[in-house]
């Protein structure tokens, strides 16, 4: 009579289940199990667990007994232990390797009409003669800049006079790094351009040296050099970087791609080394990643911000920071809650496999010495393991003409991270401007840039939540910052970051609103832009906003016009132009 009834005990409670409710639930449980078992034996990435990647970015620079420690160390510092990243690693919802969008954009940099030929616009007599400032990609700025200030003032442009004797300390000359006969003939029906300055007489012509205020309009060079250039004849603008401003109209736009993007080409040693490199690359994996770290004592040393390398760290970086006078350190995590610090080198390895690539990705690292060495990147080369240079991809025979100069090891490096399927930057540099820029020209291709200010809050706080939890929010931060078209409004940041006057759009604007959506899940309606969600790791201003800002703060705005006898820039201290040139590339 007496219905057989199963015993559990649970917590001291007794539970009685009916025989019809017991045989199911065996059944659901065994079901369970057999489930849990086949999840385990399905395959995963390939990722260790090493304590390493768990550690707190402020002790990724410590020493590696320090990586070691257990979860919940009496240290106090925050662990970001990530025991489920094995499990849980998942597709990301973007596309990792190119853009859907990209199809429906395309450079354009070709003249209208009205763009006169030079042969008619060069008038007789006038010449401009500029050096460049900086490393490789401040030079490149100075370089095209000096094209169109050329036109502007319808005088003959000498090729650029490369600098020489910044912190870089390259001794190359123009035709060293760049093709120059390509770059005369390309551009020679915009600005006449000759090899050599003038000569009379059979002597080479002095010229008058001025320089003019940073982001100078056409009429602030109309107002300010062509006065000079009439009387003068010959005029030399040194410290040529960033002297011409954002604020352009559309056939001078487009000059200034035509120059960075076409008439600016490699000599071929360069070249044929780099795209060896790519080659090499492309036979270890069909996709690549090239990340340009910046994570030398230099860039470290300037940006004022604690990396967790303890006291050896706080004395080094100190060190290096008393060669600049004028370099004042504030509170360093106030930097890093701004956004103003680099991430670590695992830091940007998180990101990464947050955005959903994988560990088997191969990854091409441009970079000069790094801050700690192997114990520093030892944390992203567990992330991915699969980690290449350019000392590691060539031969000793292969870089050793480039290795004593520093600006044709990083024509190497731009030509390798020109190549990539995805290009990730740590600072927003030079090299980071012009490479976005050239990426979004040819085709939209992938281009990450980290909004540190707001992946901190993320990376301090990843102890207290899942890999998923993390995943998904480094991925609301960054999905508008991957190079899609779009992302960024025309007319904000840097030309040379975003030329948007250089970039059209095809006319069948209804199957590009249909194919963001279905991509995007957002509607874009054909009269609007998108706009981008949280800021960029870099202040972005309007045109107008960004001119008065340099020109208003510069000494050069006060005066007309400002001679300058010295054969260096008088007017600018020797710490401060360094400064600018460490950060420049």
């Amino acid at each position: 009579m007496g219905q057989w009834r199963r015993r559990i005990h649970h917590h001291h409670h007794q539970y009685q289940f009916p025989r019809r409710i017991a045989l199911p639930a065996a059944a659901l449980l065994l079901l369970f199990l057999a489930v849990s078992l086949l999840s385990f034996s399905l395959p995963v990435p390939p990722l260790t667990g090493h304590l390493g990647l768990a550690s707190s970015s402020r002790r990724s620079l410590g020493s590696s007994r320090s990586r070691r420690r257990p979860p919940n160390s009496s240290d106090g510092e925050m662990d970001g232990g990530f025991s489920d990243i094995r499990k849980n690693e998942r597709a990301a919802p973007i596309d990792l390797w190119g853009s859907k969008l990209a199809s429906n954009f395309y450079g354009c940099s070709n003249s209208s009409g009205k763009f006169l030929d030079s042969s008619v616009t060069t008038q007789p007599d006038r010449y401009l003669i500029i050096v460049t400032s900086g490393g490789l990609n401040q030079q490149r700025t100075g370089i095209v800049d000096a094209v169109v200030a050329a036109r502007i003032l319808n005088a003959t442009l000498v090729v650029p006079k490369l600098d020489q004797r910044s912190f870089w300390k390259d001794s190359s000359n123009f035709s060293e790094i760049f093709d120059i006969d390509w770059f005369i003939s390309f551009l020679a029906k915009d600005v006449n351009i000759i090899k050599e300055p003038p000569e009379k007489g059979g002597k080479t012509v002095k010229p008058f040296k001025m320089r003019v205020p940073r982001k100078c309009t056409p009429r602030c060079y109309l107002n300010r050099v062509l006065p000079a250039i009439l009387k003068k004849h010959v005029i030399r603008m040194t410290k040529y970087d960033y002297r011409l401003s954002n604020k352009l109209d559309k056939d001078l736009q487009k000059l200034r791609c035509r120059v960075n993007y076409h008439a600016l080409r490699f000599t071929d040693p360069i070249q044929e080394l780099g795209e060896k490199l790519i080659k090499r690359m492309r036979e270890k994996s069909r996709y690549f990643i090239a990340l340009h770290l910046r994570f030398e004592p230099d860039m470290l040393a300037f940006s004022g911000c604690y990396f967790g390398g303890g006291e050896k760290e706080k004395r080094d970086l100190s060190s290096i920071r008393k060669r600049w006078k004028t370099l004042h350190i504030n509170d360093p995590e106030k930097g890093r809650r701004q956004g103003r610090c680099p991430l670590t080198p695992e830091e940007v390895g998180l990101m990464l496999r947050a955005l959903g690539y994988r560990s088997d990705v191969h990854i091409y690292v441009a970079s000069g010495e790094i801050y700690g060495g192997e114990d520093t990147l030892a944390p992203l080369k567990l992330l991915f393991p699969n980690f290449h240079t350019k000392e590691t991809l060539s031969t000793k025979e292969e870089l050793t003409p480039f290795l004593t100069h520093s600006s044709r090891m990083a024509a190497i490096d731009f030509i390798v991270c020109d190549g990539s399927d995805a290009f990730v930057t740590n600072n927003n540099g030079n090299m980071a401007k012009i490479l976005a820029g050239r990426r979004r020209y040819f085709g939209h291709k992938r281009t990450i840039m980290p909004i540190a200010k707001q992946l901190y809050p993320l990376f301090m706080n990843r102890a207290n939540i899942s890999w998923d939890a993390f995943s998904s929010q480094i991925q609301i931060v960054q999905k508008r910052f991957i190079g899609e078209p779009m992302e960024i409004m025309p007319g904000r940041g840097e030309f040379h970051a975003n030329p948007a006057a250089c970039i059209c759009e095809k006319t069948d604007i209804k199957s590009l609103v249909e194919l963001n959506s279905s991509s995007n899940r957002e509607s874009v309606r054909s009269t609007e832009i998108s706009k981008p969600i949280g800021e960029p790791t870099y202040p972005i201003y309007t045109d107008e906003e960004a001119d008065r800002s340099d020109t208003e703060d510069d000494p050069a705005e006060r005066g007309e016009m400002i001679e300058m006898e010295a054969e260096d820039d008088s007017l600018v201290r020797q710490e401060d132009s360094e400064l600018e040139e460490i950060l420049s590339d």
